[in-house]
């Protein structure tokens, strides 16, 4: 055979692809395979721009929060003088309950109505009251 033949490289065609085996070592780890570590840590970097996506994401909900909890916060500053408004007062008798009250000074009304807004008036935790205890009664109640 001539020279001339042998020195001619293939057409890209039939080139043929050597694939070796990767040898594998005792621990199961490729051999000559390089760690995460060994090869470098990829870091995340963080562009001007995804700083400033960032600010935008964390502030807009912020922002929102501000807003709605100044809206809403408006009405909470609102007194009211105490020596503007006099109160009917009850003193709790032993043996009587916050109903039988509601029963004695609004006998037309629904008692449930009326226990609730002693309760919101009175600021009580529950409809649980003690002998000698006085109650403030609602205007609506005290005719």
């Amino acid at each position: 055979m001539s020279t001339a033949i042998m020195n001619r490289t293939a057409p890209a065609s039939f080139t043929a692809v050597i694939r070796r085996t990767p040898r594998v070592d005792g621990t199961g780890r490729v051999a000559g395979a390089r760690t995460a570590d060994e090869r470098g840590a990829s870091r995340l970097r963080i562009t001007r721009r995804g700083y400033a996506l960032m600010t935008v994401v964390v502030a807009v909900p912020l922002a929102i929060a501000a807003f709605g909890i100044a809206v809403n916060s408006g009405g909470a500053a609102a007194t009211v003088d105490s020596s503007s408004v006099s109160f009917k007062q009850v003193t709790v008798q032993a043996g009587e309950s916050l109903w039988q009250v509601a029963e004695q000074i609004a006998p037309t009304a629904d008692p449930r109505d009326v226990v609730a807004d002693i309760v919101q008036l009175n600021q009580l935790s529950s409809a649980v009251v003690q002998p000698g205890q006085s109650l403030a009664i609602p205007q609506k109640y005290s005719r």
